[in-house]
């Protein structure tokens, strides 16, 4: 299996969601399944069935969040040597050429990406477009919706 790669910031945050799933939430949904049976007829009983099919979405998120943490690749970007070129983990300003407003975005893994919270997956048009490129370089990046043409403003590595 492919090593994927993902941020300080990501691990932590699935590590943190396997925590609460498996002393929270699997817990309360095992107690709820046995509530539910103490009510009896279990082909009928609604709260047993709708109990299950969470149990189910815990086990198998639990399962998922496993598999990608046995895979990760965890990447520091405090730690690598940068030449003020765009990489995995940095954090990259940018000015919307047509619009004329700056907007800033990290480059991460595709379990961690969120673009509500401007992280961007490092193979999403956006994503490969800004790799490798430096401060003040012009970027092209094609979209379903067109190209958009964007300026380099700053790059950090935090």
């Amino acid at each position: 299996m492919e090593k994927e790669p993902i941020t300080n910031k990501g691990l932590k945050k699935l590590q943190e969601e396997l925590e609460d799933l498996k002393n929270n939430k699997r817990p309360k949904v095992v107690a709820a399944i046995a509530e539910a049976r103490a009510h009896g007829d279990l082909k009928e009983n609604a709260e047993y069935h709708a109990a299950k099919e969470q149990q189910g979405h815990i086990e198998g998120r639990v399962l998922e969040i496993g598999n990608i943490i046995a895979t990760a690749n965890v990447i520091d970007v405090t730690k690598i040597e940068n030449d003020g070129k765009i990489i995995f983990g940095s954090t990259v300003t940018v000015k919307d050429l047509e619009t004329k407003k700056n907007k800033s975005f990290q480059i991460v893994g595709k379990d961690e990406a969120d673009i509500k919270k401007n992280l961007i997956y490092f193979r999403s048009p956006i994503g490969r477009s800004l790799i490798g490129k430096k401060v003040e370089d012009l970027v092209i990046v094609k979209t379903p919706s067109g190209e958009k043409n964007f300026e380099i403003i700053d790059v950090k590595y935090i």
